[in-house]
């Protein structure tokens, strides 16, 4: 399954999310820091969906309330809401 979020209060526009059942197969922020995306990009492939959403939620970049991690658990939490996904936690 493909998703595309768009981000709010980050640097990145907007996140392109494939999912696998519940786990991640690819993540790709648009705009942002480009280092920084492509590491997070890397290691949430093969996670569970549950397991990243319980590690980035409420991470804050410098003085902003969200950040890219924190914005990429916001959409999964929207995936898990209204596409009736079940997080393992």
């Amino acid at each position: 399954m493909s998703y595309v979020f768009k981000t709010s209060g980050v640097c990145a526009r907007e996140i392109e999310i494939e999912l696998e059942g519940n786990y991640i197969s690819s993540v790709e922020f648009i705009g942002g820091c480009a280092g920084n995306a492509l590491g997070i990009s890397s290691l949430l492939v093969g996670m569970e969906i549950g397991e990243v959403i319980e590690r980035l939620s409420g991470i804050s970049c410098g003085n902003k309330i969200s950040s890219c991690p924190d914005q990429l658990a916001k959409a999964l939490e929207e995936i898990i809401n209204h596409c009736y996904l079940k997080a393992e936690a």
